[in-house]
């Protein structure tokens, strides 16, 4: 049995079943622009607000929406999709994966940032719908499978659970290469803003022009309301060994989950670089920085 076929079984004894897909068009001989998902967003950031697709370099395409990002990557041995954004989502992003021509049947993995329903809440249904694996590193497999925030993430219980999807590959270890026909993406443990967040680098060529795309997970320290990060020494060592490690990423192109936090938009409308030398360390720097001021407003209210 293939690893489509046996998801798709595990998915039947679930109770679910795959909804007849509309047929694909075929490839779009120009893909959108970043330009037009620029304009198309302008003054719409809701995570589950459409946005239209576009191509952002070589095989890299955005197909996520206005507030969170999700990214198609076209390899020669198959397309790979990364984050799923809301469960309200998942329909758009299927729409716009089609709208490039592409085939949703034709995702051979399903990749994850950070295991937050604005992220993969509609992981299960993409899942459903493609019958794709979903390849994980352990620090954030059983959340995937559960649906749940793990125990030490600082947004425990002030966040939604979603549905669980499931885990082909639980055992992703940080610096592994996941190797597909053409393509190499590598996996970067970044935990902090949760404790499986989880970064991916790989190249796209355009003709000779080559760049490395870093899609770096969320670096914020956001929390609940009665969680102090200065209550969590290690949690707190731990988010400042991710940033020295993000500064230090191969980063030609920068992308982040939430668009915003890479003023990826802008980019894309051409008023700021989409490619740069230093994108990662001054992303990681602005993270730093928030952090050291979290910490600072949490020791001026204790008591």
């Amino acid at each position: 049995m293939s690893a489509k076929a046996a998801i798709l079984a595990a998915l039947a004894l679930a109770g679910c079943a795959p909804q007849a897909a509309p047929p694909v068009p075929g490839p779009a001989a120009t893909a959108p622009t970043g330009q037009a998902l620029a304009a198309a967003c302008a003054g719409r950031d809701g995570w589950s607000d459409p946005a239209p697709p576009a191509k952002i370099h070589g095989n890299t395409y955005y197909v996520g929406t206005c507030g969170i990002t999700a990214l198609l990557i076209d390899a020669p041995g198959g397309l790979v999709l990364i984050d799923a954004a809301t469960a309200e989502a998942a329909p758009h992003i299927l729409s716009n994966i089609r709208a490039l021509g592409f085939d949703p049947a034709d995702i051979g993995v399903l990749l994850a940032s950070h295991e937050h329903h604005d992220h993969v809440g509609g992981l299960a249904a993409l899942q459903l719908a493609t019958g794709a694996p979903v390849f994980a590193s352990a620090a954030a497999a059983a959340q995937l499978r559960s649906g749940e925030p793990e125990a030490r993430d600082p947004q425990r219980g002030a966040i939604e659970p979603f549905n669980g999807v499931v885990v082909a590959d639980a055992a992703l270890r940080d610096g592994q290469t996941v190797r597909i026909a053409g393509l190499q993406l590598t996996l970067h443990a970044t935990p902090g803003h949760t404790p499986g967040s989880t970064s991916w680098t790989w190249r796209s060529c355009e003709g000779d022009d080559c760049r490395t795309i870093a899609y770096v997970d969320s670096l914020s320290a956001v929390s609940a309301d009665d969680y102090r990060f200065r209550d969590h020494p290690d949690y707190v060592a731990m988010m400042r060994a991710t940033s020295a490690k993000v500064a230090a990423l191969p980063c030609d192109i920068l992308i982040t989950p939430h668009p915003s936090a890479s003023n990826l938009f802008a980019r894309f409308a051409g008023t700021a670089p989409l490619a740069g030398p230093d994108q990662c360390r001054a992303y990681a720097a602005d993270a730093s920085a928030r952090l050291d001021a979290r910490l600072a407003k949490e020791a001026a209210a204790a008591p």
